[in-house]
């Protein structure tokens, strides 16, 4: 296995052309043009991670805006959101499967110098996220007030929130579109792209939010309504933006009209590999559920616990999401370049790097728990859980930064199927069965599911690196 670490421009002074440290970053934000299958593997990962990093920090800005301001009209408001976030979940899901194979097709092509190729691949997967959004819209846009009642919404909310929801169900083809697109962009090696765009989205939606909902000047009130609205403008002029950077070719990737016609041959390797990817995801977000049905075993304060902490732990696992995807970006490009082991160096500098981000995270979290979940609660039975979650969860960080990193390149690689089997075998097959082994017949109680969270992250990483040193990822072909 080539598992040597080179030293970046990003660690060591300037060299051979190329700036140090904060000319990297510089850089990188600015969106500098990189050939990512010659530059210095440390310098090209960067590049790539941190636009990523704050791209994923921006996506999630979007139902926190949501929530700040409907927390404004009250409880029942609140409860709208909630219900249908969790609903959406179910989008997010297939846009991020979708990502996945666009994400793959699109950097092969790249790293292939094939432009044209990468422009069919991407306008292959547009045209399937346009088809599935708008089966999502007919069939879920007239039954929201059903889909509320079945979620266990009260009347009160049913009858004030089914605006909400009926518009946010109704939009959902700009969660998939902004997904799919950046995607593109991510795989192309256009990073800040991407990132840009979430600039845009979000800077709109927390602009508009309050004008929609509390009828701000010559805005109409529409109350929790007014939020879907701000939102779906927000990531709608998003989509809009990045239609026109494609368009137009300010990045590698440019559409033409000529893009759009069915290719059924390349249509059928993105639902494939869009396919897999949306069930890996799937199996990875529901085993969630089976952990909170052990955990509403132990009464509501222990699932009050684990809900802030794992919260806090997601919110901070965001920047470690971004740099898997910059090794995924990476593996894609240079496999299409010809360059398997040089693909190979990149996921371990990944790795290395996500190693030192969220090892650092984990030691904050054991050391500081306490005062970091009360800043979500003060009540004596919740907070033990909470800071019990954030301290056992934080010793698996380190195995996690591995396994995330290795998970994602695998998609990278086009292999979407060896992830998917690791999750279903880590959380199903192992993890769900633990942690009620550990929590009801081990007697640990609520930690029961704390360790298992962390003996499953560690399993990830073990499993995947075993998986990932066979090398059977470098003859994939997409």
């Amino acid at each position: 296995m080539s598992q040597s670490f080179e030293v970046s421009p990003v660690t060591a002074p300037a060299a051979e052309g190329y700036p140090g440290a904060w000319g990297t970053l510089r850089d990188a934000v600015r969106g500098v043009p990189l050939d990512y299958t010659t530059a210095p593997v440390g310098r090209a990962v960067i590049m790539l991670a941190v636009p990523m990093v704050i791209e994923m920090a921006m996506e999630s800005i979007f139902a926190v805006a949501d929530v700040f301001w409907v927390a404004h009209l009250g409880a029942d408001a609140v409860a709208t959101v909630g219900l249908t976030e969790s609903m959406l979940t179910m989008i997010y899901t297939v846009a991020m499967g979708l990502s996945i194979g666009a994400m793959a097709l699109v950097s092969r092509r790249i790293g292939q110098n094939d432009a044209e190729g990468a422009s069919r691949a991407a306008a292959q997967s547009i045209l399937l996220g346009v088809a599935v959004a708008a089966l999502i819209a007919i069939l879920a846009t007239p039954r929201a007030a059903d889909l509320l009642a079945l979620m266990g919404a009260s009347p009160e909310v049913i009858a004030s929130g089914s605006g909400f929801t009926s518009v946010m169900l109704g939009g959902n083809i700009t969660v998939v579109l902004l997904f799919l697109i950046n995607a593109v962009f991510r795989g192309a090696g256009d990073a800040a792209i991407a990132m840009r765009v979430l600039w845009l989205g979000n800077l709109l939606n927390i602009g508009l939010g309050p004008c929609f909902i509390f009828g701000l000047g010559p805005f109409p009130e529409l109350g929790v309504a007014g939020a879907a609205v701000a939102t779906n403008i927000g990531r709608g002029s998003a989509v809009v933006y990045q239609l026109v950077v494609l368009v137009r070719g300010r990045g590698r990737v440019r559409l033409r009209l000529a893009h759009l016609g069915l290719d059924l041959s390349l249509m059928r390797s993105v639902l494939r590999l869009s396919g897999s990817g949306t069930i890996q995801i799937l199996i990875g977000t529901a085993s969630y559920v089976g952990l909170v049905r052990i955990l509403s075993l132990f009464g509501s304060d222990a699932l009050a616990g684990y809900t802030i902490g794992i919260r806090v732990i997601i919110f901070a696992l965001l920047p470690a999401f971004g740099i898997s995807n910059a090794a995924a970006t990476m593996v894609g490009q240079n496999l299409g370049a010809g360059h398997p082991d040089r693909a190979e160096r990149a996921v371990w500098t990944a790795a290395l790097y996500n190693m030192l981000f969220l090892g650092s995270v984990g030691i904050v979290f054991f050391l500081a728990a306490r005062p970091i979940a009360g800043l979500f609660t003060n009540d004596p039975a919740v907070l033990p859980f909470a800071v019990d979650c954030l301290r056992t969860v934080s010793l698996g960080f380190l195995f996690y930064a591995v396994g995330m990193v290795l998970t994602q390149s695998f998609n990278g690689a086009g292999d979407t199927w060896t992830p998917t089997l690791i999750n279903l075998g880590v959380f199903w097959l192992w993890e769900i069965p633990l942690a009620w082994w550990l929590a009801v017949h081990a007697g640990f109680g609520p930690r029961g599911v704390f360790l298992a969270l962390t003996i499953a992250y560690s399993t990830l990483a073990v499993v995947s690196a075993v998986l990932f040193r066979r090398g059977a990822w470098k003859r994939k072909t997409v």
